[in-house]
């Protein structure tokens, strides 16, 4: 179908030398190649207003959440991933809208927090997950969040053990260059509440963030925009005094419009924040955790199982109570 391809010439002329060294691992700017981000016509949030009308928290449900776009999260759940993730992006495509993907199927995934514990069964198993995934996607535009919290949740692993994971997103960021040369890759980088800025660049640095397009705040967490953009800020500046160069990040804003009290998993009192968009501190501002859905049976989410739809939940993040 056809696209609007602009020329980066001009922007990568206008950027700090720093940011210059290593801005993007593709040529391709998927924003430019599609009319406005996707919205998911099977969301958990259009699913429920559509299968309950009635309800009288469906029409806030509807203006708030189920019209923003917002990512798809991909797992073992999804079946044949490669099918999946084709699937999903053809019908972006045939819109002329970009996709927001997120892959979570690391092998020891959540090893520490343990709501969403699981992921591919063994280190070869995710090469093969993933390297899927990215086929599936092929050359059309897209966004992809690599999974969420496995840089920042080293706790309860061995030397060993992080190696391993540094080599598993390494590779699954050679698959989607290799492979997907429209996707801009994020690679995840906690929040500001987590790891360090100094740390956090290392870490980044060592699972071969020179590869990726840029890096991934504050996913399924609640700290403020300017608080995200602040770490995100520091991060790029370790990484510009130890390695030379630094990358765009973008902050989850979902569910920060209240900010954090401090809580990670189905925290109380909490609001959406701004829409998806470009720009707005960050390279984007993008809902990646779906606002309702549940981190797992804790907080006001007690008795429910992680990624499932809480009309009540979601209903008081409208209004922030």
């Amino acid at each position: 179908m056809r696209r609007r391809i602009r020329a980066l010439a001009a922007a990568f002329i206008a950027l700090p030398l720093a940011l210059a060294v290593a801005p993007s691992a593709h040529a391709a700017d998927p924003t430019t190649m599609t009319s406005g981000f996707y919205v998911d016509p099977n969301s958990s949030a259009k699913s429920w207003v559509a299968a309950n009308p009635g309800d009288g928290r469906a029409p806030a449900i509807n203006t708030s959440l189920a019209n923003t776009p917002m990512a798809h999260w991909f797992g073992s759940w999804s079946g044949t991933i490669g099918t999946a993730t084709g699937a999903y992006v053809g019908a972006a495509d045939s819109r002329d809208k970009l996709p927001i993907l997120v892959a979570y199927n690391i092998y020891h995934r959540d090893s520490c927090g343990g709501h969403s514990g699981g992921g591919a069964a063994s280190p070869s198993a995710y090469a093969s997950w993933i390297a899927q995934f990215a086929g599936g996607i092929a050359n059309r535009p897209a966004v992809v969040i690599l999974e969420p919290d496995s840089l920042a949740d080293y706790g309860c692993l061995n030397q060993d053990q992080i190696r391993e994971r540094q080599g598993m997103i390494s590779g699954a960021l050679t698959e989607f260059n290799r492979q997907a040369p429209n996707t801009w890759v994020y690679l995840d980088a906690g929040n500001p509440g987590w790891v360090s800025p100094g740390t956090m660049a290392q870490r980044l640095h060592e699972a071969g963030l020179r590869q990726a397009h840029g890096f991934s705040l504050n996913v399924s967490n609640y700290f403020t925009t300017a608080q995200n953009t602040a770490y995100g800020n520091a991060v790029n500046g370790e990484l510009a005094a130890r390695y030379g160069y630094t990358k765009p990040f973008v902050v989850d804003t979902s569910r920060n419009g209240n900010g954090s009290n401090g809580e990670w998993c189905n925290a109380a009192g909490r609001r959406i924040g701004t829409p998806t968009q470009l720009g707005g501190g960050a390279e984007m501002l993008l809902w990646i955790k779906a606002p309702g859905e549940s981190d797992g049976n804790c907080g006001v989410g007690t008795g429910s199982t992680a990624g499932q739809f809480l009309p009540e939940v979601a209903y008081k993040m409208i209004y922030g109570y």
